[in-house]
This record gives C-alpha cells, sequence and structure tokens, in this order.
C-alpha cells in the first residue's frame, strides 16, 4: 500500500510540475503573452526544477523593476569566465526590447523549458544567457491597439520605456537605466552571439522570418566574411529544414524590389551595432506582423535552436575568428566612423512576396494600394550587402580626457576601458580639435537634439592637464568602441548625443560700449590681427558694413575670447 501511495504522489508530483511548466503563450493555445511579472515568476520555478538553470537579479530599469538574467548551462555551473575558458559559445538572447513585439518572450520561455526536460540538446560546448523581458517599462504599460499592422497577441506592451524611449537606440547614449544595466550584463558575459528578437513592420510578403545580421564589413576581413560565407548560410538551411523561407529583413522604406534589397546598416545606437563593436557576432530575428501569432512564436523558436545547433557544431571557429577580429581592430592604424552602400557588389535572393493592386478605401472613399494574397509571387532580387568605409580616423597611441567630463567617464568605465589617471599637474603635447562648425536636429530624436555635418579645425600644441585627469590607451580589446564614441564625427559618438554640449555655449562676453576702445587698442598693437581684419572687410562687404560682427571678430581673435568655447574636451595623443 505504501509503494502505491508513493507511486500516486510522486505522479501528482510530476503533473503538477508539468503544468506549471506549461507558458501562458501555450495556455492561451498561441493567442497571448505572458507579462513581464508572469514570465520571472515562471523563469524562476525553472531554477527551482533544473540545476541547468539559473536566474540572476541584475541592474536596474526606468521602471523600478530590475533585469533579470537567465542563464543556462548543461554542466550546471554559471561563470562566464569559464564558459569562455571550456571554449563554450555564450549566447545572449534578448527579449522585448519592443515588448508590443514579444515574440521573444514567449519562444525563449518554451525554449529553456524544452532544454531543462531535454527536448532539445544544449551542447556542452553551448552556454544560454537570455533577458526575459528587458523594456520593463513598456511590458507594463499593456494595450491592444498601439500596434495597428500586427496580428496579435491579444494584449501587449508599449514601444516607449519609463522615460518614453526607444530602447533600441540607446545602447551608446544610454540615457535610460536599462541601457547601462544591459552594458554591465553584456560586458559580463562578452557574448560570442547576440539574438535581439524583434518583430518588423511595413510590407507584406509571404516569408514569417527575415534576419538582420551585423552588416559584415563592420565586422572585418575575417569575422565578417565568415559569418556571411559561412555560418549565416547554415542558419537559412536549417530553418529551410523547419519548413521556415527566411530571407534578409526587408526595410520598407528603401526597398524597390524592382532594383533590389539593401542590407540594413546598424550603427552602433542599435543592439546589434553596440555589439559588433566588441566583436560580437549580433543578429536581430524579425518576424512578420501580419502572420498569426502562434507561427511567428515558433518561427522564433526555431531559430533559436538553430543557432544552439550551429553554434555547437563552430564553436572551435567563433572562438577563432572573434580572436582573429579583436587583434585585426586592435592593430588596425585606421577605423572608419560611417558606411556607404557599395551597389557593385551583390547576391541574389528568393522573394516570395504578392502583387499589388488598387480598389476602393471604405475609410477614404479614394483609391488605396492592397496586396493580393490571390497572386503571390516568387523572383529572384539583388541583395546589396556590401558597404564601403568613409571617414577613416587614424587611431591615436592614447586619448586624454579631463576628470570633470565624468558622465563619459563612467560610461567608459562601465563598458571595461582600461585607463589611468595622472598622478600630477602635467603639460603634455597633444592634437585638439576646435568645432568649426557643426548642425543639430531641429525636432528631438530619442529625448536629444543630435549635432551632426561635425567640421573641425585641428591643431597641435602643448595642452595643461590636472592630477586626476583620465588617460586612456588605445591598445585594448575596447579600441573600436573607444574611437567610434570619442571621435566628434562619428555618427553614434558622445559630441553626436549631446554629451560635451557645454563646450557649444560662450560662456562670457563683453558690452560693446566697453569693447570699442579695448579693441582698437587691441588693433594697435597686433599688427597680424590688423591685417586679418583688412583682409576680411575687403572679401566681405556684409562684414566690413557691420560694426558688431567686427568687434565680435576681433574678440575672437584675441587673448580675451575664451579657450573653452567651441573647444572639445578630448584630446589625441599622436606620438
Amino acid at each position: 500500500m505504501r509503494i502505491i501511495l508513493t507511486a500516486i504522489l510522486a505522479l501528482a508530483l510530476f503533473i503538477s510540475n508539468a503544468q506549471t511548466q506549461i507558458t501562458p503563450f501555450e495556455k492561451s493555445a498561441g493567442k497571448e503573452t505572458a507579462t513581464y511579472f508572469e514570465a520571472i515568476d515562471w523563469y524562476k520555478k525553472m531554477d527551482g526544477f533544473s540545476t541547468a538553470v539559473s536566474v540572476k537579479t541584475m541592474g536596474a530599469s526606468d521602471a523600478g523593476y530590475p533585469l533579470h538574467l537567465v542563464m543556462v548551462s548543461a554542466d550546471g555551473k554559471f561563470d562566464p569566465k569559464q564558459w569562455h575558458k571550456q571554449g563554450k559559445v555564450v549566447i545572449l538572447i534578448n527579449n522585448g526590447i519592443h515588448p508590443g513585439e514579444p515574440d521573444g518572450i514567449d519562444a525563449s520561455m518554451m525554449l529553456v523549458r524544452d532544454i531543462i526536460n531535454k527536448k532539445i540538446s544544449l551542447p556542452n560546448n553551448v552556454a544560454l544567457a537570455v533577458i526575459p523581458v528587458y523594456n520593463i517599462g513598456g511590458s507594463l504599460n499593456r494595450n491592444s491597439y498601439t500596434r495597428a499592422n500586427q496580428n496579435g497577441p491579444l494584449e501587449y506592451g508599449f514601444r516607449g520605456n519609463a522615460q518614453n524611449l526607444d530602447l533600441n537606440r540607446d545602447f551608446t547614449k544610454c540615457d535610460s537605466k536599462e541601457a547601462k544595466s544591459f552594458t554591465e550584463i553584456f560586458q559580463y558575459l562578452n557574448p560570442d552571439i547576440l539574438i535581439d528578437n524583434h518583430v518588423s513592420d511595413g510590407a507584406d510578403f509571404q516569408h514569417t522570418m527575415t534576419l538582420i545580421a551585423t552588416q559584415y564589413n563592420k565586422l572585418g576581413p575575417t569575422l565578417g566574411k565568415w559569418l556571411r560565407e559561412s555560418f549565416e548560410p547554415k542558419l537559412y538551411n536549417g530553418m529551410s529544414l523547419k519548413g521556415w523561407d527566411m530571407v534578409p529583413y526587408v526595410n520598407f522604406e528603401t526597398t524597390d524590389f524592382d532594383k533590389g534589397m539593401q542590407m540594413f546598416m546598424d550603427p552602433p545606437r542599435y543592439s546589434s551595432g553596440y555589439a559588433a563593436l566588441f566583436n560580437t557576432l549580433s543578429f536581430m530575428p524579425e518576424t512578420h506582423m501580419l502572420k498569426p501569432y502562434k507561427e511567428r512564436v515558433q518561427s522564433t523558436y526555431d531559430l533559436m535552436e538553430v543557432f544552439i545547433q550551429q553554434s555547437g557544431l563552430a564553436s572551435k571557429e567563433i572562438k577563432k575568428m572573434r580572436a582573429a577580429a579583436t587583434d585585426e581592430w586592435m592593430n588596425l592604424k585606421q577605423y572608419p566612423l560611417k558606411w556607404i552602400p557599395d551597389s557593385s557588389i551583390f547576391s541574389e535572393i528568393n522573394f516570395k512576396g504578392y502583387q499589388t493592386k488598387y480598389i476602393l478605401s471604405e475609410a477614404t472613399g479614394l483609391n488605396k494600394m492592397v496586396y493580393d494574397h490571390t497572386a503571390p509571387y516568387t523572383k529572384k532580387i539583388k541583395f546589396f550587402y556590401s558597404f564601403l568605409p568613409t571617414n577613416e580616423i587614424k587611431k591615436p597611441t592614447a586619448y586624454l580626457i579631463p576628470q570633470g567630463w565624468h558622465a563619459v567617464i563612467n560610461l567608459l568605465k562601465e563598458n571595461k576601458v582600461k585607463m589611468s589617471l595622472l598622478s600630477k599637474d602635467t603639460i603634455i603635447p597633444v592634437v585638439a580639435y576646435k568645432i568649426k562648425d557643426y548642425k543639430s536636429y531641429p525636432v528631438a530624436y530619442e529625448k536629444h537634439h543630435k549635432n551632426y555635418a561635425v567640421k573641425l579645425d585641428i591643431i597641435n600644441r602643448d595642452q595643461r592637464f590636472l592630477k586626476g585627469d583620465v588617460l586612456v590607451y588605445l591598445n585594448q580589446p575596447a579600441n573600436r568602441y573607444l574611437i567610434e564614441m570619442l571621435e566628434p564625427t562619428g555618427d553614434d559618438s558622445f559630441f553626436a548625443w549631446n554629451y560635451f554640449d557645454g563646450i557649444l555655449q560662450q560662456k562670457e562676453g563683453y558690452s560693446d560700449y566697453r569693447w570699442e576702445d579695448i579693441a582698437a587698442d587691441i588693433l594697435k598693437k597686433d599688427s597680424s590681427l590688423s591685417e586679418k581684419l583688412r583682409v576680411k572687410k575687403e572679401g566681405d562687404s556684409k562684414f566690413a558694413a557691420n560694426s558688431g560682427a567686427i568687434l565680435d571678430f576681433i574678440y575672437k581673435n584675441s587673448s580675451y575670447y575664451e579657450k573653452a568655447h567651441l573647444q572639445y574636451p578630448v584630446y589625441r595623443i599622436d606620438y
């Protein structure tokens, strides 16, 4: 009798555990997505069920709740440094950066559960780390309307976070607590692969899954070539074997299918662009918004399984290629800050779309364009995947940053940049940048009026630095991050994101009536300036007739003019 009772209790416990492991997505027959609280509670239960799972509480978010990191390893060990020493490929999966696109949230829950139950094999040379819900504030802001183009789930989160920021534009500027916490997670893991799950918007076509890979040229000649020629084709083949015809991401705003499709360029503000600065292979799966939610989640699940399988098979190559890329970027003399499309290089892809037609709109009473699902087509289109480097910057020996720019210095520290402090006041020969011209966005973009079209005057001079100022040598794996962020002409540099805007405002000035006499005395004593003014007047009649402009010209070319105005406060050592 005792044996029977024990068996009944064991069966009841098994059934109870099995019921607990069913996700909200599965309970709703694929119509609903887990809330933030449901997802975290569910993962904590998985932690209790299996020694292969560990849930860690990480940094803060703007919503007041912490980010979590779910770590999965077949041997039950959860030290990323040891993972790398063991040769494990470390895969970081980020979900819910746009909580209205929750496919990855539900797919990752089922993936982890199926690894625990050995329905999916997690190779010994692969370790997973999952951020269950990244944009917590947006996830808590649930509704059924803001994704007007999307086919399910019934409710979902909002794109903006608790500051109403799009977090997939925040990875370098770090306005949000989430971005700072992600930096901590990323640098803690040093992932070999980043998967940031999304849902697309725009054109209608037959494919359920599209994929953004980090633009190949940006990864360098070794890692980028290997990604394009070896690893990525295996992802496409693996998805094909599972019944999904995957294609590169379709950027509907720039794609003319008669002319071809251009690869998405991901600057450092994006998750994949940020990760590329550290030679991480980065991907954004983008499911098609009009496909049923259940199909989208399943395709995301299948793609992550393919990533696991192919990473296990290519683990030694992935490690080798990343190490080679790190060496390449450390030893490079010229660093590109911008990239332009190369229209001479392309491949061909099989694209499955729908013909379009025009019918009368019941909303406007005018003609509207619709995709005709009764008229599908398949055709080969050109895929322009190559980009050329431009705005190349010579790598300095080191950068010097006055200690007062602590917001920038703190972000460098969070990104594991090695630096030292000057031990005493020192005069050092440097290359200095003066901001000659720039433009700013007239309308706010993600909390900023970004600076762009920056032009510089470059000056060699001796500069006085103080004890405690920061010295950063360019002999470290973070080289690329440093150059992208500290060179003011970079698209996503700290200067572009307004970190140094304090230098753009003149702090001191003069009253014309007082300056008139001083200016006249300066011109008498400074023949060089007097001649410079004469040439300026002769070449510019409007200037010559404007007394205020003349006084300002004298002021800005005199010793009275403040040195800090438009002086970029990061200095290069080039020797």
